[in-house]
């Protein structure tokens, strides 16, 4: 019918000598009086029709909608878990607010395998389709695992922070490094890597023309300066950010030895946002069970009232556990023994991978004679099979890249040719 209109009309009046096109037209009145209660089609004269200018796109659309919704109910059926269709949320654009849930499915969007699709059940009660996916922010996601779904960055931080440091339009890394020191509010007391985050970012702007480095303590910063450098992160992906929150999922995080993501939630507290039924269901079911595994290994107590009381430190206590662990058993598959750091200890080596952990992603950091594992991240994916070196700062490390890890190197190798 599409084909057959002029001027966006059709013409199905009938004609007593087409005996054939009776069947036909029959149909065709059939269709257009579904496609009118759509309002799509509307009826001008007796068997004269236009069909509305939506008309194609909204249909292809309907029919993709279509084609997700029955991929969801397969998938979730699949997975051993029915969900009513009515709680199945279809995405075209980032959520507003943050989505959270375990991986149900995820797969190529697009022939070029440039894209992914994931499809997401949430502590809300609903079940989310998210298509348009860059494959690396998916690339540690299990099915099973836990991820976050939130909203594009509107603003970084440390935009925010750089504008309010600099003075007559100059940001200086030490004076910076002055105020930090003086308000002491850097967790793990790593200053100097904090500050190193905020030139890495520079460095970053001033590749694409929106910050001047002058000199190695000087960096020209333009009056609209964070809108400039939203806009930049703007131009580079409205895609959605996804976070990693576990790769293990919930029965697998009932009796880890690491600090899980059932953990944190636990020991956060406050207002639940769990949905009644669906997978906030299960996730409530797991965060009791995972309470009760927590008092059988000592690391919490429940008081007569009632009140779960966890051990200090329960999160740090739980992944020291699991790394040492994780350590002692692919000592037993390696030639050289596992050691521990301890926090504020410099590391140094040559990265040699990731391990996947219930407390986290780590990186294995091998010299001659030792490894070790430290908190892994993003920043040192380039450095896989080079020479890294940081410092260990309170769950986290700060490391030094580049030019400072160049001048480290030499400097330890003076020090030994003078020993």
């Amino acid at each position: 019918m599409l084909e057959e209109a002029r001027d966006g009309l059709i013409d199905l009046r009938h004609e007593p000598d087409d005996a054939r096109g009776v069947a036909d037209r029959a149909l065709r009145l059939v269709r257009l009086g579904k496609l009118e209660k759509m309002g799509l089609a509307t009826e001008h004269a007796p068997g004269v029709w236009e069909l509305g200018e939506q008309l194609e796109p909204t249909l292809r659309e309907l029919g993709e909608r279509g084609d997700i919704i029955r991929t969801m109910q397969k998938v979730t059926r699949a997975d051993g878990f029915e969900r009513d269709p009515m709680t199945f949320d279809i995405h075209s654009a980032a959520p507003e607010t943050p989505i959270v849930g375990r991986v149900v499915d995820k797969y190529l969007s697009d022939e070029l395998g440039e894209n992914l699709t994931v499809v997401v059940d949430g502590i809300d009660g609903h079940v989310h389709h998210m298509s348009g996916v860059e494959p690396s922010k998916l690339e540690d996601a299990r099915i099973g695992g836990i991820i976050e779904i939130g909203p594009p960055s509107a603003g970084r931080p440390s935009d925010h922070t750089i504008a309010g440091v600099a003075e007559d339009g100059i940001y200086r890394p030490s004076r910076h490094r002055e105020q930090v020191r003086f308000e002491g509010r850097v967790p793990g007391g790593d200053y100097d890597g904090f500050v190193d985050a905020h030139v890495r970012r520079l460095e970053a702007l001033r590749r694409v023309g929106i910050v001047e480095r002058l000199d190695a303590d000087q960096w020209r910063i333009p009056e609209d300066f964070e809108r400039q450098a939203a806009a930049y992160d703007a131009g580079r992906s409205r895609q959605a950010n996804i976070r990693i929150l576990s790769t293990f999922d919930l029965e697998s995080q009932i009796a880890a030895d690491g600090a899980t993501w059932l953990d944190r939630r636990l020991v956060a507290g406050g207002i639940s946002d769990l949905a009644p039924a669906g997978f906030g269901q299960q996730v409530n079911a797991a965060m009791a069970r995972r309470r009760q595994h927590l008092i059988d290994q000592g690391d919490a107590i429940r008081q007569d009232s009632g009140r779960v009381v966890y051990r200090r430190n329960l999160l740090a206590a739980l992944t020291e556990r699991e790394v040492a662990r994780a350590g002692t058993e692919l000592a037993a598959t390696k030639s050289m023994p596992f050691r521990a750091v301890v926090d504020g200890e410099s590391v140094g080596g040559t990265f040699t991978g990731t391990v996947q952990l219930s407390s986290g992603k780590f990186a294995m950091v091998e010299k001659s004679h030792e490894f070790t594992l430290v908190p892994w991240r993003p920043v040192i994916d380039r450095q896989l099979g080079h020479e890294v070196a940081g410092v260990v700062q309170g769950g986290s490390v700060s490391w030094q890249l580049g030019r400072k890890l160049r001048t480290r190197l030499v400097t330890d190798d003076v020090r030994q040719t003078m020993s």
